[in-house]
């Protein structure tokens, strides 16, 4: 007779033979109990041997077109197999591996079962049967799957493993502590064994337990920086700090400049209230590049929720200059550096930072923000500009880009740029109607600036119908009004809602003061300008007071304060005529 090949696996060959002698002693059976039986239930007819060897053929392709992953072909293959040899168990076994593989373990577990059935010592049946019932979460089947391989093939402890790994899954962790012990009796003390059960006492909880097993692991590998940490975390979670230093100044004896040790020893000395000591141990870990710049990032973020915060503010400080000395071209050091620092108030070195952080990664919207922020903050129009220029050559359909950048050219008085600049922001904030009115509160400077009254006004009312005291506006629109003269009745009622509002506010003070110079009240303007001066001496309202007075009559004292507003640099462009031709221009 033909034997079959070796296919794929050793034990999963062919049993023809032993197929056909099993059936053959079936015939032999003794007793007259079994002759009626026989006589009623016919026994199987045994293959024949054309049969087998078709059943060879079928089989053998089978096993190419499951090589060539082709699975339902396969499965095709082995199941007319089957037909003529069910009781093979290599077929069996190849018939439940394809119906696994095709997700369906269920119609796979009797032929698993069956390949067990026709050749109990294959452990590679018993492996696959345990994953089926895995595969249907019948785990307490699955682990019996695992029990019987062991007892019925020789020299197959090395599964204990799997079965400890399988009770582990499920939370079974007696079992799995007993599996342990059953692995440790059989191959000897093992340090993965004493880690794993500190896993499992971890997880119920058992604090002292894991102490005593991290205990036997430091015995046993006492140049192991990693026990040393892992027993330190223990003792601390079991309140036994002191041991906890100890253990951990005994790992920095072996390993001084582990940042991790340091950064534990940290936390250690803060729960005890030492905090020069604490401070002291983290910058350590920081100055270190062996702890990565996520776990800084992280400790970082956590200090930046608690600023502002005068106790932790310097040692935060020092943090961040540590962490960017110790990862020089990761992006990230810099941009926790000027999230920090922003928060504190070193605007410009946060900005800076921001700006060494988009050097080494311009990807991150969140950053470029930041930056035309503090632009703006810092009053530095001109990079204000340049940046916002960056940030859309990037983020084109970003109007808060847009916004800045308009705002920077409004700033700088290239209008024409301002007010293209924020057109465009304005159409793509159509969603976003507080956007548009910050665009529409520009547009209005913008559209003055250019005289293009017209639409000056309409971005101005378009803020107020959304917003009626919108300060900005009401402000600069009523100002405005009042410099050209137009429609003062409607300046003067916005900018005394201003000054009713706002009585200390010398900028508003100005505004109302000289709606009502134009409006010809220079004694009402007289009044709120002296109010306005006792507040500031802002070289505009030093100038208005000067025109006031010069009004009314007062011109001796009108040119004394032209020139004190000249010597402040920001009077307007005839205070040098002014003062020369002792003569009012407006």
């Amino acid at each position: 007779m033909i034997q079959f090949r070796n296919i794929v696996l050793a034990t999963c060959c062919f049993a023809l033979v032993a197929t056909g002698a099993a059936n053959a002693q079936s015939g032999k059976k003794r007793g007259k109990a079994q002759k009626a039986t026989a006589a009623e239930v016919p026994a199987p007819v045994a293959p024949s041997e054309q049969e087998q060897q078709i059943s060879e053929m079928l089989f053998l392709d089978g096993v190419k077109f499951y090589m060539l992953e082709d699975y339902n072909k396969a499965l095709q293959l082995f199941q007319k197999a089957y037909t003529l040899t069910p009781n093979n168990a290599a077929i069996n076994y190849k018939l439940a591996e394809t119906y696994m593989v095709l997700k369906n373990p269920k119609a796979a577990t009797p032929f698993a079962q069956a390949a067990i059935a026709k050749e109990p010592k294959n452990a590679y049946y018993y492996v696959l049967l345990a994953q089926l019932y895995t595969e249907q979460k019948q785990f307490t089947e699955a682990a019996q799957a695992y029990n019987d391989l062991m007892h019925n093939v020789p020299d197959s402890d090395q599964y204990l493993f799997q079965l400890a790994d399988l009770y582990l899954s499920q939370a079974k962790y007696s079992d799995a502590l007993k599996t342990y012990d059953r692995i440790e009796k059989k191959f000897g003390p093992m340090e993965q064994l004493s880690v794993n059960r500190q896993q499992i006492y971890l997880r119920q909880k058992n604090v002292p337990k894991a102490i005593e097993e991290g205990e036997k692991l430091l015995a046993g590998n006492p140049s192991d920086v990693r026990y040393f940490l892992a027993q330190a975390e223990l003792y601390n979670a079991n309140q036994q700090t002191e041991k906890a230093i100890v253990t951990l100044q005994k790992a920095l004896r072996m390993e001084p400049n582990n940042p991790f040790a340091h950064l534990m020893l940290s936390d250690l000395h803060r729960q005890k209230g030492e905090r020069e000591q604490s401070e002291k141990e983290i910058k350590l870990a920081f100055a270190s590049p062996e702890l990565d710049i996520d776990t800084k990032v992280r400790i970082l973020v956590d200090l930046i929720r608690q600023l502002p915060n005068r106790d932790i503010e310097d040692v935060s400080l020092e943090l961040v200059d540590l962490t960017i000395q110790s990862h020089p071209e990761e992006a990230k050091a810099y941009a926790v550096a000027g999230d920090l620092q922003t928060i504190v108030g070193k605007k410009s070195d946060a900005r800076n930072n921001y700006l060494k952080a988009v050097k080494l990664d311009d990807s991150h919207f969140k950053i470029w923000q930041q930056i035309v922020l503090l632009d703006a903050e810092l009053n530095e129009s001109a990079a204000l500009v340049k940046h916002s220029d960056q940030a859309l050559e990037l983020f084109p359909n970003q109007a808060i880009f847009w916004f800045y950048n308009g705002t920077g050219h409004l700033i700088e008085k290239n209008f024409d740029k301002a007010v293209k600049a924020l057109e465009h922001g304005k159409r793509l904030s159509v969603a976003e109607p507080e956007l548009v009115a910050q665009f529409n509160m520009q547009l209005g400077d913008g559209y003055n600036s250019l005289k293009d009254y017209k639409k000056s006004n309409e971005s101005y009312d378009a803020v107020l119908a959304q917003d009626a005291n919108n300060e900005h506006v009401l402000n600069n629109y009523s100002y405005f009004l009042s410099v050209r003269n137009e429609n003062l009745a409607k300046a003067k009622e916005m900018a005394s809602r201003l000054v009713e509002k706002f009585p200390n506010n010398p900028t508003y003070l100005d505004t109302y003061a000289w709606v009502l110079y134009k409006s010809g009240n220079y004694k009402d303007a007289l009044k709120y300008l002296e109010q306005a001066i006792a507040l500031s001496d802002d070289a505009t309202i030093v100038e208005h007071y000067g025109d006031v007075l010069y009004k009314l009559g007062k011109k001796e004292e009108a040119i004394a304060q032209w020139q004190r507003a000249k010597l402040k640099g920001e009077a307007s462009a005839f205070i040098d005529k002014k003062i020369k031709d002792k003569k009012l221009y407006e």
